[in-house]
């Protein structure tokens, strides 16, 4: 009997897959909050990651004790899910490399990722990857640490391309309300809420931009907050649009109520999820082969974009037929 070949071996030929992560990605600051989100992503299960705010959630001159409370917390037993990064000082900031040792002293081992928010430039952010990788060479700590990097100012969309390059990336995130103040009133305010921040041309630009190069280099692109904290229509809809008009995969929340709205707005349908499974164990048994499906023609071009949805299906929630499940995950 022939081995069953995963779609991951079977379908990429040395190309870089999108990582399988939550499509939502929660923001909290102070040891209560973080406490608190973490107690929540052990009560829905781990549909949603959490990061600990190295960068707004320190007061001035608490830098160090911030960046220790957080270390403590990731590698504490409240951690249960090991799906809580951290957002370190901007490169521009005094405390960056401090935050960047204590985490790797602390919790090297534990990070989800790391977030470097401001680069304004290419060979900026790769100052700071190499401060971390050498941090974990130096330490023996063995794994890649995921990083993440945040695209709010106009020197990194200007060399988002390259930057989507770099070693240990994970997911390229949009800063909205940093991008637009950039602008320095060119785009009005309004542009920090729908329907704005989807239609001002500058937007759109650059939010298509910064997704481009995110999936031409199997790097997640996760959007911008939503400034409505407790309207799930609100919230919905802005995934919705970020996920289906602009192809985001991933959004920020920084309330507890927008965690679940995202979630769902980032779901596939279960009709699509049936569909894919269905095409996928038929392929795989035609050894990843054209087959026809409901008379209609499939091959390796379709197969990724079913895989995709299988593996959207997986972090989201959506449950997936048990014959592909056991096959697949």
């Amino acid at each position: 009997m022939s081995r069953q070949v995963h779609p991951d071996e079977a379908l990429f030929d040395g190309e870089k897959a999108l990582p399988s992560i939550a499509t939502c990605e929660h923001f909290a600051g102070s040891e209560k909050l973080i406490l608190k989100a973490l107690a929540l992503q052990d009560e829905k299960g781990p549909i949603f990651d959490i990061t600990c705010d190295c960068e707004d959630g320190a007061a001035a001159g608490q830098e160090r004790e911030h960046a220790e409370m957080v270390a403590r917390v990731i590698a504490s037993d409240a951690n249960r899910h090991a799906k809580a990064g951290v957002r370190i000082h901007d490169p521009s900031h005094g405390h960056w490399r401090t935050d960047v040792d204590i985490i790797l002293d602390g919790c090297g081992d534990d990070v989800a990722y790391i977030t470097i928010p401001k680069c304004v430039s290419a060979p900026q952010l790769r100052e700071v990857i190499e401060y971390v990788r050498d941090g974990c060479g130096a330490r023996n700590i063995a794994r890649e640490i995921p990083i993440h990097v945040l695209v709010e100012t106009h020197g990194a969309l200007a060399d988002v391309r390259e930057i989507a390059t770099m070693p240990w990336l994970q997911v390229l995130d949009f800063g909205l309300m940093d991008f637009v103040s950039a602008h320095k009133g060119a785009i009005p305010a309004s542009a920090m809420r729908s329907p704005g921040q989807f239609e001002h041309r500058l937007l759109a630009r650059a939010k298509s931009e910064m997704v481009a190069a995110a999936l031409a280099n199997g790097v997640v692109p996760a959007h911008n907050v939503c400034l409505d904290l407790k309207d799930a229509e609100r919230v919905h809809s802005d995934a919705s649009r970020a996920r289906n008009e602009f192809g985001f995969l991933r959004m920020w929340s920084i309330y507890p109520a927008q965690i679940e709205p995202i979630v769902k707005a980032m779901q596939p349908d279960f009709s699509e999820v049936e569909d894919a499974a269905a095409i996928l164990l038929a392929a795989q048994s035609a050894d990843w082969g054209p087959i026809q499906h409901e008379g209609e023609l499939h091959d390796r071009a379709t197969y990724r974009y079913f895989w995709e949805t299988l593996r959207r299906a997986h972090v989201t929630d959506v449950p997936i037929p048990e014959e592909a499940r056991a096959a697949f995950f």
